[in-house]
């Protein structure tokens, strides 16, 4: 299983990017995403989960302002992003586990991850 993350890059605040999350080889529709970011000197954080089952958690950081969704025609997860603050600066990454359809955990221990994708929005 592989997963590719694009769409990072430099941003205003207040403004807005799509990271885009695919996922190759496995079943996708059998996979919770979530993504995750991080900075120099701290931990990496979930940012929101897209379930199997179609749910969606969200880190209070960002409700309101960030969407997860996720297209299974073509193996894809997304993050919209809008409202961004220079706080959400940081790599993101997206990470994939095989879950029940009643599991909805993804975290820093699942098994697959893309390699990250630089968000930058300046004051």
């Amino acid at each position: 299983v592989q997963l590719q993350a694009s769409g990072g890059g430099l941003v205003q605040a207040g403004g807005s990017l799509r990271l885009s999350c695919r996922v190759s080889g496995g079943t996708f529709s059998r996979f919770s995403v979530g993504w995750f970011r991080q900075t120099p000197g701290k931990e990496r954080e979930s940012v929101p989960v897209m379930c199997r089952s179609g749910g969606r958690n969200y880190a209070d950081s960002v409700k309101g302002r960030f969407t997860i969704s996720r297209d299974n025609a073509v193996n894809t997860v997304y993050l919209q992003m809008s409202s961004l603050k220079p706080e959400d600066t940081a790599t993101y990454y997206c990470a994939a586990r095989s879950t029940i359809l009643t599991d909805c955990l993804v975290t820093t221990e699942a098994p697959y991850w893309g390699q990250g994708t630089l968000v930058t929005v300046s004051s």
